[in-house]
């Protein structure tokens, strides 16, 4: 598919997952030649209906190495209107870094030309999703300033790259648990200086709130912009009702399943908010839900989940920010390329570019 420019007035930045390459600890806590995909393969239905295996289609089983793989991303990214990924960052303090081939690779070639930012996935890892959640496979740790200086020189030549993704001339950078560490100020003011120490004009730090209560606490912080990245705990709230399927699947289907399960045709305009109109605010696109690839039993099901009904979705959200600044007006898109999580819009075989062409739809013809 051809690159496409367009002036589009919704910045919309899709999460991208590098999980997608054997590294030397997934083969010692999972298995020799572990990826997310091993998985996305292996996923059965729970219940009558339940849409499993996810089985990719053009890309297939892809690998993140390839070059080729990272380039054809890129096309379908921008055939589809997205302005560019927001790569999930794993630095774990001291030096320790996981995952970081692919966007090394994107750096050092010069390829896709396409634009990117960062998003900090400051999180410790175990192994919640595999059976063992006390099991600590790699610990986040925030060791004070000269580990964030270190972090910042590591990744700086990403941020003087021209295709970096900027907000008023500043780098874009995303942190996943803005509340996660206590020393969140000394980070933010190191950086800051490091920036214009090194001829950048600063950052424009986004930060992601789990749920309304955080949003003015991220916002009094410090960041630049606030982004409910995922609104369950909203629904949870609004919407208790829904949750009663915990019990009701355990009986029906026999067994003892821990699922949550939506109905997406529901809640397609009930993803958004009045916030979304703000200028200091990053609404969230989600293209569907299903963890339990990776959680089995315990997940959470998003049902109905579909071209027409994203097409709904999608348009509510571009529709409450159609009055924003251009520079502002950044939707995440929640995401690329999670298949271990059912959140994702590249093709696969039930759904083909349907995705990719609803996105298209909306993004491109904004009036």
């Amino acid at each position: 598919m051809p690159y496409i420019t367009n002036n589009k007035k919704a910045r919309v930045i899709a999460f991208y997952l590098p999980q997608f390459h054997p590294i030397p600890e997934n083969d010692e806590w999972w298995g020799k030649g572990f990826t997310e995909w091993t998985n996305v393969g292996k996923a059965k239905p729970l219940f009558k209906g339940h849409y499993q295996p996810h089985v990719p289609a053009d890309l297939g089983y892809y690998d993140l190495r390839v070059p080729e793989v990272r380039e054809q991303q890129a096309e379908m990214a921008m055939y589809a209107g997205i302005e560019g990924f927001c790569y999930y960052h794993y630095w774990f303090g001291n030096g320790k870094r996981l995952l970081e081939r692919p966007f090394n690779e994107v750096i050092k070639s010069g390829k896709p030309a396409f634009p990117f930012c960062l998003g900090w996935a400051n999180e410790t890892w175990t192994g919640i999703w595999h059976g063992s959640p006390n099991r600590i496979l790699v610990e986040q740790t925030y060791p004070g300033v000269e580990d964030y200086t270190k972090h910042f020189y590591t990744v700086l030549e990403a941020f003087l790259d021209p295709r970096y993704i900027k907000v008023n001339n500043k780098p874009v950078f995303y942190i996943y648990r803005p509340l996660g560490f206590p020393d969140y100020r000394v980070f933010l003011d190191c950086w800051k200086q490091l920036a214009i120490k090194n001829g950048l004009e600063g950052f424009h730090f986004i930060g992601q709130a789990w749920d309304e209560k955080e949003i003015d606490t991220i916002m009094s912080m410090g960041y630049d912009a606030v982004n409910v990245n995922w609104q369950i705990s909203i629904m949870k709230r609004h919407y208790p009702a829904k949750y009663s399927w915990n019990r009701i699947s355990e009986i029906l289907l026999g067994s003892r399943l821990k699922l949550s399960i939506w109905d997406y045709e529901k809640f397609a305009t009930k993803f958004t908010s009045d916030l979304d109109s703000k200028s200091n605010f990053c609404p969230t696109i989600l293209s569907g839900w299903d963890n339990s690839p990776r959680s089995g039993r315990k997940g959470v099901i998003f049902t109905n989940y579909n071209p027409r009904v994203f097409d709904i979705h999608v348009k509510e959200v571009i529709q409450r920010t159609i009055n924003k600044e251009f520079e502002n007006n950044i939707i995440f898109l929640k995401s690329w390329n999670e298949w271990g999580e059912g959140n994702y819009v590249e093709p696969d075989l039930k759904y083909g570019w349907d995705f990719l062409d609803v996105l298209r739809n909306n993004i491109l013809n904004q009036p």
